[in-house]
């Protein structure tokens, strides 16, 4: 059977304000910069699929300007979406939350928000993609991050969902998703990652990556907390953490041969 390879990159922007710890403090030129210097970076690796987390489509507090129109233009993917989570008008109006930029179309598309909050609020961006007429999921996913017992409830919201596109899907064949974003808790806890990585081991022999590599270097002490869960149909897998100074946290890409 012919193999094809995807390459996958997953990295929380934190609002493309780089390292400095708030935002709204980076002037709207510097943003561009940095977002710029995360095209260059995404350009480099030459992933298939880009799924992004805390990025704004016109936010004060981060230039007033479409983050993913404006990376768009400075990689020259053809399909992108956005999953708003935070939406407040008003005069310190925000809009923000996850996105996709990809080389295949994008056939189908939902967000899911977690809760009603204006700011802060998390949730996940699902689509599906065609990959040379093959039926792709690919969930981005972005989660509480204090509290434990949120992000149980936020990834039971997500089995839910899942279950309920595999029980929608049963009358022709269904890929089980890709998984990836930024859950904010470590692997080796007894937190949402490792429960996640559970029920997503009932649908197959899934796969975490990375499995020891620190996606959140600053402030310390260092954690993993950026993840791709990848379903049996995924074979041969590279992993790299990616090592930028972009943003708080690390990009992870991902390179396998789907069957």
């Amino acid at each position: 059977m012919h193999m094809l390879r995807l390459r996958l990159l997953t990295f929380n922007i934190a609002h493309g304000r780089g390292l400095t710890p708030i935002q709204g403090f980076t002037s709207s030129r510097k943003l561009r910069a940095n977002l710029r210097k995360i095209g260059h970076l995404i350009n480099k690796h030459e992933p298939d699929v880009v799924a992004l987390q805390e990025i704004d489509q016109n936010s004060r507090w981060a230039g007033n300007f479409d983050h993913l129109e404006y990376l768009k233009l400075h990689t020259g993917y053809q399909h992108s979406i956005f999953g708003i989570n935070n939406r407040r008008g008003g005069l310190i109006n925000l809009s923000y939350g996850n996105a996709f930029l990809s080389r295949y179309p994008i056939i189908e598309a939902e967000n899911i928000v977690f809760g009603t909050r204006t700011v802060g609020e998390k949730g996940f961006l699902y689509v599906e993609l065609d990959v040379g007429g093959i039926r792709v999921p690919v969930l981005n996913l972005h989660l509480h991050y204090r509290s434990r017992v949120h992000r149980f409830r936020q990834i039971e919201r997500i089995m839910d969902y899942v279950a309920d596109k595999h029980q929608h899907r049963s009358d022709h064949w269904y890929m089980p998703p890709i998984v990836c974003g930024d859950l904010n808790n470590s692997a080796h806890l007894p937190d949402a990652t490792a429960e996640l990585l559970r029920y997503f081991s009932l649908h197959g022999d899934y796969s975490l990556h990375p499995l020891g590599g620190l996606t959140f270097p600053s402030p310390l002490p260092s954690r993993g907390l950026d993840f791709v869960f990848l379903p049996p149909a995924c074979h041969e897998v590279k992993c790299e953490v990616v090592r930028s100074f972009l943003s708080d946290h690390r990009p992870v890409l991902v390179d396998f041969a789907l069957k």
